[in-house]
């Protein structure tokens, strides 16, 4: 018997610990090398767990739902054994996850070696155990028949019933994360589900709480208008993306502009530590991006030395990941200012929350055909509501209303920033 260990993989310093979901295999079953085998959620990222060797699974110590530390062991493979052979009797069933201590986990929604119409979705899968089903208690729309998870948000919003009774859960302990969601309770026309946290919105509520009560937040609000951005963009959208394989959307601009003020008025781009302010002499700029498991901001590292075809390029690669659950812990750790672009979902105008440690950010709003008054004339023009939220601990209302008016300025003559002027 040759054992090869399969541990938790190494974790960025802030982050120390994360939650197992759901074994893609079972004691007894071969793999091959770098086979998934499991995803583990930080408060972060979801990283995957390939397998180290190629041979057969003897041992999983850790239940789905588990809460793991870097580099701890969660399973063994025997390098020398074929699949089908007797496990040790120990090792037949992990250890149960901490808020189910009393309860076996949930088994696989499906095995990687399942045939068409028998594999669920990661995120499927994880439903699938939530609500005690299989996948074949849910009809897959997916392709080649797989268990996709609107498929499973509408068979258990139908009411379907689970192919054997869940079992009965030890009460989870306050400070650990349910491992189980409860099902649906059907109360006439008025059905309620109880469904847990994931870390990372666990991590998010958290955050935000910390920034709201830890910082002196104030929000000053600007207008901008965008029909000379309009105009340079259209005047050049063809060749750009011709050019450079992605097309010149707006948020380079709101990137360059928000440089731009950032390099004018240092203090916006600083963080407090104690009782110290420092200032950064790089500019990281955060994009704030929506993902299935909720809101991420990858970082645009030097942004002031990226072009607007990297940083075009960059935000769609960010976009991209975020909706495939692949963005790295190290492309969402730091920051020294962030941009939230609300104006994607049709806002016209928010307050937008810190990203501790930073001191400022920028929201960023829907562009509408508005009547205004120019030359003392009433026109229409494509305008945008731009707001900055600051900590007021540091940065005065003078530097962040002169900051906030740096950016509307090189918005509304974007030739500036060409020229860095």
């Amino acid at each position: 018997m040759a054992i090869v260990e399969v541990k938790v993989p190494q974790l960025s310093e802030s982050v120390s610990e994360a939650t197992l979901l759901q074994w893609k295999k079972k004691v007894g079953d071969a793999v091959a090398v770098d086979e998934i085998l499991i995803e583990v959620e930080t408060d972060k990222v979801v990283l995957e767990v390939p397998a180290p060797s190629a041979g057969v699974i003897v041992e999983l110590t850790q239940a789905d739902g588990a809460t793991v530390a870097a580099e701890q062991l969660i399973a063994k493979i025997d390098t020398a054994a074929t699949a089908g052979a007797s496990a040790p009797a120990a090792a037949a069933a992990p250890a149960a996850a901490p808020a189910q201590a009393a309860a076996p986990a949930p088994a696989p929604a499906a095995s990687a070696a399942g045939g068409k119409g028998d594999i669920a979705m990661p995120a499927a899968a994880k439903l699938l155990a939530d609500n005690n089903l299989k996948t074949s208690d849910v009809a897959g729309t997916g392709k080649d028949g797989r268990v996709t998870k609107g498929d499973v948000l509408g068979a258990v919003a139908a009411g379907t019933k689970p192919a054997a009774p869940a079992p009965l859960a030890a009460p989870a302990p306050k400070a650990a994360l349910p491992a189980v969601a409860a099902p649906v309770m059907q109360m006439g026309d008025r059905p309620e589900q109880r469904v847990p946290m994931s870390r990372l919105r666990a991590r998010v509520a958290e955050r935000l709480l910390q920034s709201q009560s830890q910082n002196a937040i104030l929000t000053t609000f600007n207008e901008v208008d965008m029909a000379p951005v309009m105009a340079l963009r259209k005047k050049y959208q063809e060749k750009f993306e011709k050019e450079h394989g992605v097309k010149l959307g707006f948020m380079s601009f709101f990137v360059k502009a928000a440089v731009a003020a950032l390099k004018r008025y240092p203090v916006i781009n600083a963080s407090v530590d104690g009782n110290d302010i420092v200032y950064h002499g790089y500019f990281d700029i955060g994009i704030a991006v929506g993902s299935p498991r909720g809101l991420v901001v990858p970082i645009l590292r030097n942004a002031d030395q990226m072009t607007f075809a990297e940083i075009e390029k960059k935000i769609a690669e960010f976009g991209q990941k975020a909706k495939d659950g692949k963005l790295s812990l190290d492309e969402l750790t730091g920051g020294t200012f962030s941009i939230s672009n609300g104006g994607t979902f049709g806002s016209m105008l928010s307050t937008p929350i810190i990203n501790p440690p930073q001191s400022a950010i920028l929201g960023v709003h829907a562009t509408k055909d508005r009547a205004v008054v120019v030359d003392g004339q009433i026109v229409i023009r494509p305008m945008n509501y731009l707001a900055m939220s600051y900590d007021h601990r540091i940065i005065d209302g003078r530097e962040a209303v002169l900051g906030l008016v740096a950016m509307k300025d090189a918005l509304e003559d974007p030739s500036r920033l060409l020229f860095d002027i």
